[in-house]
């Protein structure tokens, strides 16, 4: 084989292994859907082997596509530590600049980050932040992220991880729904309300069902798997759903409903790459995001 194959025919080959299409890897590239289909087209002629099989469910990785996964993800990691190197050395002059990839849920992006990236910004103008919003886990190992929120325990030893608390949930109304129709007094009042809730079941929610199973998927009046969404609704007063306990005080505030029945915790993480240690950009942004979820989880009492 004489051909010298371009990095990113391996980038789009990953990208269309993890995604299952042409279509999910152009997304999660930034590329179009053609450009990718042509990558694996030239890859695969280029390696003279079929690397992917069409189905009713997507692309299917042959058994040649599985054998050079491994090999492919150790030159994405080689790539990656190339990329933060560069970082790390342009990050030395004494203006900080940079990228910076900022995972998080939906919540916690919408509700939480935006006035600690405002404040940010206001504060070095010359960092860009990039930020993805997903309930999904972000892979940092392949850096889908540099860094993330996580409501689970980091268990990859290559990352760099800090505790910052745990946020409470609990059951919510707005003021307006319970004029209209009055607080639960107990559990079974509780169920005859018009409940907010999630769709699918997760594995958070499969879990949280061990504690309460009353609030199954069978009793929720509206349903959707988004939680801005379910937040939005009980705002606009369309029933009692859950709400993270920091966010009832906000702009438009919320009323707890039986707390003494119904208490959840999200253990909170802010998780980075260990090779981004030395960026004074990452670092940055990794410890005013730790402050300021901090600061949400614990508010200072006046």
């Amino acid at each position: 084989m004489k051909t010298s194959i371009p990095w990113e025919w391996y980038r789009t080959f990953l990208a269309v292994l993890r995604e299952g299409s042409l279509s999910g890897a152009s997304r999660m590239l930034g590329i179009t859907q053609p450009t990718a289909g042509r990558h694996i087209a030239a890859l695969e002629s280029a390696l003279g082997q079929v690397l992917f099989t069409r189905s009713q469910t997507g692309l299917l990785a042959t058994e040649t596509a599985q054998a050079l996964r491994e090999h492919a993800e150790a030159m994405e990691s080689t790539a990656n530590t190339l990329e933060r190197t560069a970082a790390n050395v342009g990050a030395s002059s004494a203006s900080i600049r940079g990228v910076v990839r900022v995972s998080a849920s939906e919540i916690i992006g919408v509700e939480v980050l935006p006035p600690l990236i405002a404040q940010l910004r206001e504060s070095n103008p010359q960092i860009t932040i990039e930020l993805v919003l997903s309930n999904r886990v972000q892979d940092l190992l392949h850096r889908e992220a540099d860094i993330a929120i996580r409501m689970t325990t980091p268990i990859q030893e290559q990352l760099i991880a800090r505790r910052v608390g745990s946020i409470e949930l609990g059951l919510h109304a707005s003021t307006a729904y319970l004029a209209r129709h009055g607080a639960p007094d107990n559990t079974e009042d509780l169920l005859k309300h018009a409940l907010v809730g999630f769709d699918r079941n997760t594995p958070f929610i499969r879990n949280a069902l061990k504690k309460y199973p009353q609030l199954n998927r069978d009793l929720f009046s509206i349903r959707t798997d988004s939680d801005v969404a379910q937040l939005s609704l009980i705002h606009a007063g369309a029933g009692i759903g859950i709400c993270q306990v920091p966010l009832a005080n906000g702009p438009i505030p919320l009323q707890r409903i039986l707390p003494h029945f119904f208490s959840l915790y999200l253990d909170t993480w802010l998780v980075m790459h260990e090779d981004l240690r030395n960026s004074r950009c990452c670092k940055l942004v990794f410890d005013v995001l730790s402050k300021g979820l901090e600061e949400y989880i614990y508010p200072k009492r006046t």
